[in-house]
């Protein structure tokens, strides 16, 4: 059997066996379902190296109590790669509460207890006893937030880079398809896997004694780190200082007589090399041994990723941290094949549920002059103030969206992924298109917080932003002649926000009568500046702020968001009256 007859990638011997292959050169592990799909990372970098010529195959959520889970299609050549899936794995087990969540979206059926906590750590060790000698890699976005020193908010303490716990021999941060391709072309030829841009390691004592530090930034040591509390404040500073790719200098971080060495991020690929990945031979479907639904995929399955960065910079958000400040979009000429490609899939119902990324409204944004970012140093494009290089007006999304509601097929094109507040308000052609054309009923958005203060701690921009939005959304929903709902995110919790401030979103949705369906409690995640205000109870000024930190003082915040209020926004399944619809639309333009 040839690839076109069998098109995934195997997961056992008997699908190698379809392949004809008789050896593995290459075995990715995940903590996710197998998921032949462009939104899932172990699926790019598998077809990636595969369209280089490597044998690649993938374990999904093997029996980590047992190496002999990893050996089900032998011995890789060359090496193995461990992600924990799509989803840092202590945000997919567990609440903000610490509690075991009760489903799991990347899972068969949102069966739970298919991954371990720590899994990049539980999978590496383990492919240490299964493969021995074999070089062992991280990636992913639980490695990324763990390449350095971090607060575990589950475990409640500071844990040392993912790397010594993990004994793996090397780390991929960031979205990897360089740094992996490069290792494994090294390996190939013998090289050493030392100064790859994108990648962490660790030196012992023989090696860290001859490293050159020059032009490498120190990072406050493991040391220095458990006996100052505020050594973690200082340490996210100097991270978010060298993120830009153009101007990043490596880091060094002391472990004793170890050297953990974090090279520059690599290079974001360009507009080609994007669509060079999104037109690999994907199946766009979860591998055929699965016979229960994937939750994940159920709601990405229709949807096309057209964006990678985030201008935002987020406190509480390790999106820059992991894809970078920097937009990188796809051509329309690849979003458009992707789009025409989903248009003849046997389950294709006529709606392609996604166009976009980190937000639905920055597709093709970026600088101006690019070379003025090369010196930039901003942890965001848009905080305090949106930098005067930066544009994003939207009429090439506008032109996009248009030609691909012409295909055949295709009925309704829907924007999901949220829309950036800050931007909208300016993008007023591009709100009345997606208004008009491309709302599902529902159009996230996220305000995250109403009070100036925490509004500053969080790096969002003054809740006007968000009133305003709400005039133009009601006056476009009714010039457009439907009914149409916002359901807006609000984070509870987060460091720095008393009840008293929290009170600003309560009067705010009772004032409007408005019950949000989606609720957030704040969950503080490795390496952003938000788990470094949540550890050590100050701002990166050294501001003293409050911190509630245990469920009971952590409820009466979660409880604001939870709290059922009449009227307002009602989910598709339960609308309400014509009256109350029209009642709510006042409201709106009210803000």
């Amino acid at each position: 059997m040839n690839p076109s007859e069998f098109p995934f990638l195997p997961t056992s011997s008997e699908d190698m066996r379809k392949l004809g292959w008789n050896e593995l050169d290459i075995v990715l592990i995940t903590g996710d379902c197998y998921i032949d799909h462009p939104s899932f990372g172990t699926a790019i970098i598998g077809r990636l190296l595969q369209s280089l010529g490597y044998r690649v195959g993938i374990i999904a959520q093997p029996d980590w109590t047992d190496p002999a889970s990893l050996q089900i299609m032998g011995q890789p050549r060359l090496c193995c790669g461990v992600s924990s899936g799509n989803l840092d794995s202590m945000v997919n087990i567990y609440t903000a509460a610490r509690r075991l969540r009760k489903s799991d979206a990347y899972s068969e059926g949102g069966e739970t207890g298919k991954r371990p906590p720590h899994a990049e750590i539980v999978y590496s060790q383990l492919a240490r006893r299964a493969f021995p000698g074999k070089t062992v890699f991280l990636g992913g976005v639980g490695a990324s937030l763990r390449r350095v020193a971090h607060y575990d908010y589950w475990q409640d303490k500071l844990r040392p880079s993912v790397l010594l716990d993990s004994k793996a021999d090397i780390l991929v941060f960031g979205m990897g398809e360089n740094p992996v391709t490069e290792i494994v072309s090294r390996l190939e030829t013998g090289k050493p896997l030392r100064g790859i841009r994108g990648t962490a390691a660790v030196m012992g004592k023989n090696e860290a004694e001859n490293f050159s530090s020059s032009g490498y930034v120190e990072l406050p040591s493991w040391e220095e780190m458990q006996n100052d509390r505020d050594a973690l404040l200082r340490c996210t500073v100097l991270i978010e200082q060298e993120m830009n790719p153009c101007n990043a200098r490596g880091l060094i971080q002391r472990y004793g007589e170890r050297l953990l060495v974090v090279e520059p991020p690599a290079i974001p690929l360009s507009t080609e090399e994007l669509d060079n990945i999104y037109d690999l031979p994907f199946t766009n479907l979860p591998h055929p041994k699965y016979k229960k639904a994937i939750p994940a995929f159920e709601t990405i399955k229709h949807s096309i990723p057209a964006v990678r960065g985030c201008p935002g910079g987020c406190s509480f958000c390790g999106l820059v941290a992991h894809q970078g400040r920097s937009i990188r979009s796809r051509s329309q000429a690849s979003i458009l094949r992707e789009a025409e490609r989903i248009a003849q899939q046997q389950n294709f119902k006529g709606t392609i549920s996604d166009i976009g990324g980190a937000a639905g409204n920055i597709y093709n944004s970026g600088p101006v002059d690019a070379e003025k970012c090369v010196k930039c140093r901003r942890i965001s494009c848009l905080f305090p103030a949106p930098c005067p290089n930066y544009q994003a007006e939207g009429e090439e999304l506008i032109r996009l969206l248009r030609k691909v509601r012409e295909i055949p097929g295709v009925k309704h094109v829907h924007i999901n992924s949220g829309i950036r507040l800050d931007l909208a308000v300016k993008q007023r052609k591009l709100m009345r298109e997606l208004i008009f054309n491309h709302v599902s009923g529902h159009l996230k958005v996220a305000p995250e917080h109403l009070h100036p203060k925490v509004l500053k701690l969080m790096r969002k921009n003054p809740a006007e932003d968000f009133y305003e939005f709400l005039k133009i959304f009601a006056e476009d929903s009714e010039a457009a002649g439907k009914k149409q709902y916002l359901i807006p995110l609000f984070i509870s919790n987060f460091p720095g926000c008393t009840e008293k401030e929290m009170k600003t979103v309560d009067d705010f949705l009772n004032r409007h009568n408005w019950s949000p369906q989606q609720v957030q409690d704040y969950i503080p995640l490795p390496m952003t500046m938000g788990a470094a205000m949540y550890y050590c109870g100050k701002t990166a000024d050294g501001e003293i702020i409050p911190v509630n930190r245990g469920l009971a003082e952590r409820r009466p915040q979660m409880e604001v968001l939870k709290k059922q209020r009449r009227g307002g926004q009602a989910p598709p399944a339960k609308r309400r009256s014509d009256r109350r619809s029209r009642r709510f639309s006042k409201l709106q333009k009210r803000g």
